[in-house]
């Protein structure tokens, strides 16, 4: 028996949570934004009116107010999204405990072992709809269907307040004509390169060989082969897996010792994406980034920094912990062993509470590296860690790859 997966995704969360507290803005176009004085800045949200005029996420105010000059900016109240958050997972919880988050406003949930309680897929999709709207003020997008990829394109097939099925049955009719950037971990540059190969929608990814995708794409091809034909049986988080842990480590003596920044660079960086890895897979983030180096004498020096904005980021924790191991020897004196610890952790969501207010290249430079460092951890998670590598592991003589394989 199949299972079922609902993908739960907010409508436009940052600009609906600010209409439960201003009611108003439901009748104008608004967009949620940075500083409205800056040229450049982007838009974070937006709602319906806004949209129909065009209006687009990450574009930047001044081209959404040549498209809309009655358009109403906000600025982002981050602990109210958070707020929204933690209420909307709870909602989710009362049906299973096997809620997994992507991101602050949407999740997937396995209800296959709730059936009995509460009813198919499609019951408890409308009840949670039902409930959120109710309880949060918000409204939901729901896919429903029988793994995660399709669940996710259900909930966009639709938007807003509205549930989409898509079975077995409706595969050919309603995925299949969709373009192949609708899918997940699709993203620009690898449509350009399969409409390159002739591959504009996901029945033509679907359609394509395996093989062929592979050759072209590596091991990213045959995860998207394996998408587009709706064989990922990918589980769904549970709740009950995660831990409340202080602190995420792990170091490493080298094979010889480090002496040169670039070879110094490399081990940290390994060692952050590591780090980074844990972090994603508990949905938390540090607010403490430190190191320890201890040198051809064997002496020990530990050094930390607090964050200005709690991170999950392996290229944020990796520049962060670098800068600590150079400044915790001298110059010059060649590097044992490294370790990279995160520490003063939370949940993502509590996290997103402290985030300062980003100019907007910030903001959109950190979506984009959320996206990709996401995407190269789904390849990991399918693959293996070594599917996917910094640059100079391979071929390296400091150990790193020898140490990934005993890992």
């Amino acid at each position: 028996m199949d299972r079922t997966v609902l993908h739960v995704d907010c409508n436009s969360f940052f600009a609906s949570v600010e209409t439960v507290f201003r009611p108003e803005l439901a009748r104008v176009p608004m967009a949620v934004a940075g500083d409205a004085e800056a040229r450049h800045g982007i838009i974070l949200a937006k709602n319906e009116l806004a949209k129909a005029k065009g209006v687009v996420t990450a574009e930047t105010i001044w081209s959404a107010k040549r498209k809309c000059p009655e358009l109403v900016l906000v600025p982002p109240h981050h602990a109210e999204y958070a707020a929204f958050s933690r209420r909307f997972r709870a909602i989710l919880s009362r049906y299973t405990d096997m809620v997994e988050p992507f991101g602050i406003d949407e999740a997937w949930i396995d209800v296959t072992g709730s059936r009995t309680l509460f009813g198919d897929g499609v019951t408890i999709a409308e009840r949670i709809r039902r409930e959120v709207k109710e309880e949060l003020g918000i409204t939901v997008s729901v896919g429903v269907s029988f793994n995660k990829i399709f669940a996710k394109l259900g909930s966009d097939y639709k938007k807003p307040d509205a549930v989409t099925v898509i079975g077995r049955e409706d595969v050919s009719r309603i995925v299949h004509p969709l373009p192949a950037d609708a899918m997940i971990f699709v993203g620009d540059q690898t449509a350009k390169v399969l409409e390159g190969m002739g591959i504009l929608t996901i029945g033509d990814l679907a359609a394509a060989s395996p093989t062929f995708l592979s050759a072209k794409l590596g091991k990213a091809g045959t995860m998207l082969s394996t998408y587009a034909r709706g064989e990922d049986d990918s589980p769904v988080a549970s709740l009950l897996d995660k831990t409340d842990a202080k602190s995420v480590s792990t170091g490493m003596t080298f094979r010889h010792d480090l002496v040169s920044k670039d070879e110094i660079a490399l081990g940290v960086r390994v060692l952050a994406e590591e780090v980074a890895y844990r972090l994603r897979k508990t949905d938390m983030k540090c607010t403490t980034v430190g190191v320890t180096v201890k040198d051809y004498l064997l002496k020990s020096t530990s050094k930390q920094t607090t964050l200005d904005t709690p991170t999950h980021l392996a290229r944020e924790i990796s520049e962060t912990a670098l800068a600590l191991a150079l400044s915790a020897v001298h110059r010059g004196v060649p590097i044992r062993m490294i370790s990279v610890a995160a520490t003063g952790l939370m949940h993502s969501a509590d996290a997103v509470s402290q985030m300062s207010l980003f100019d907007s290249e910030t903001d959109e430079k950190r979506e984009k590296r959320e996206r990709l460092e996401g995407a190269l951890i789904t390849l990991r998670d399918r693959f293996g860690k070594n599917a996917v590598q910094s640059g100079g592991v391979l071929g390296n003589d400091i150990g790193i790859e020898s140490e990934r394989k005993e890992r």
